[in-house]
């Protein structure tokens, strides 16, 4: 066997072995984000199950990952040629084209979508209506919307891009095949490419995500004084303006080398490695502290609910950090009553008795994702 294609099967068996962890642990925040409704209804935890308000958005957050990381399997140049899943060249060059649509053209958008209306909701007023059902609906719904253009384009590209821009220019210049193709046959089967022009639309993409996640980011981060969670949001916005750029330049970069060997190979793999870990990032973030969190206050919600007003649970249950800091809140002579959580201590408060409102309604509380830090 070449070398070139012992390099190719390393790096297929490497990705293979880190995707099937990253869906184990993918299945398993879908299933803790059920656990966590029939907990909640289960135990009649009104208080919390504000706490879980985006539960829909996050299991759609964590399937449209799963989704992608799927797709990385599928373009290993592993599972092609005599003897293996993908055995005729017909097959091997369709898989290469749908990967492109799926991933590129749905997957990737999405997730990064999803992401940024989850930070948009957080900085929401309640009296918007974030976090109810409809809410959730809207927000998959408008994700979805948003990425049919980069899915249109992409396909156009992958399928008429070769009639178009294959074609003899002026004075015999022809476009370059890396700028369309989609695979790359080699000796005993092809492999995966990416089309520059596929690339550059989804860095321009990303360029206009990034923009506004870091005019969100910088919003949630001066709004809060937790250390804990400006911890969380400092990881999360940098993952988002880190590894999505990082992505991009090394798919692009790609097309210096010859698909198939060493140097392609192993950019490939950097630039899976790049966007599986922002994913891993967004699901600890935004899926699994919350709920764990969220988790953890059962206890302190079962303590005198008379006593506590119910509209307090809505503008307190956002940012608590953890059970001592509530408990140092329920006993502080600053709350407003025994056993109340108090907003004011995670938000920035010039004033004693400041409303959340005055803050223009940030970080709604269970908005869910960046909340209550472990410590």
């Amino acid at each position: 066997m070449p070398l070139t294609r012992l390099a190719a099967d390393a790096f297929g068996v490497a990705t293979i072995a880190l995707v099937s962890l990253f869906v184990i642990l993918g299945l398993l925040c879908i299933i803790y984000s059920l656990y966590f409704r029939a907990h909640i209804q289960k135990q009649r935890l009104l208080q919390l199950g504000y706490f879980n308000g985006p539960w829909i958005t996050r299991i759609a957050f964590t399937s449209v990952a799963i989704w992608w990381s799927i797709g990385e399997i599928v373009r290993l140049t592993l599972l092609k040629g005599r003897g293996r899943l993908f055995t005729s060249l017909v097959w091997q060059k369709n898989v290469c084209k749908y990967y492109i649509l799926s991933n590129i053209g749905f997957a990737e958008p999405n997730l990064f979508l999803i992401l940024v209306l989850l930070l948009h909701a957080s900085l929401q007023k309640r009296e918007s209506g974030t976090l109810s059902h409809r809410w959730n609906a809207r927000t998959i719904s408008c994700a979805f919307l948003l990425c049919i253009p980069m899915f249109i384009l992409q396909l156009g590209l992958v399928f008429f891009g070769p009639k178009f821009l294959n074609k003899e220019r002026n004075h015999d210049i022809k476009l370059a095949n890396y700028f369309w193709s989609t695979s790359y046959l080699t000796e005993d089967s092809s492999t995966c490419t990416y089309p520059l022009l596929s690339t550059v639309l989804l860095g321009f993409y990303d360029v206009l995500l990034m923009a506004y996640a870091f005019y969100l980011g910088a919003r949630i981060v001066s709004l809060v004084i937790n250390k804990g969670l400006r911890r969380r949001a400092y990881i999360l916005i940098l993952s988002v303006m880190l590894f999505l750029p990082s992505r991009a330049i090394l798919l692009g970069v790609t097309v210096l080398t010859r698909p198939g060997h060493l140097a392609f190979e192993a950019l490939v793999f950097l630039a899976f490695l790049m966007l599986l870990i922002f994913a891993l990032v967004g699901m600890c973030m935004l899926v699994f502290y919350p709920m764990a969190d969220a988790l953890a206050l059962t206890g302190i919600v079962h303590l005198d609910i008379e006593e506590v007003p119910f509209d307090d649970y809505y503008d307190g249950a956002s940012l608590v950090p953890n059970r001592s800091q509530l408990e140092t809140s329920r006993n502080s002579d600053v709350s407003t009553k025994r056993g109340s959580i108090s907003f004011r201590t995670m938000i920035k408060d010039e004033s004693p008795v400041a409303d959340v409102s005055d803050l223009g309604g940030p970080l709604s509380p269970a908005a869910l994702h960046i909340i209550s830090p472990p410590g």
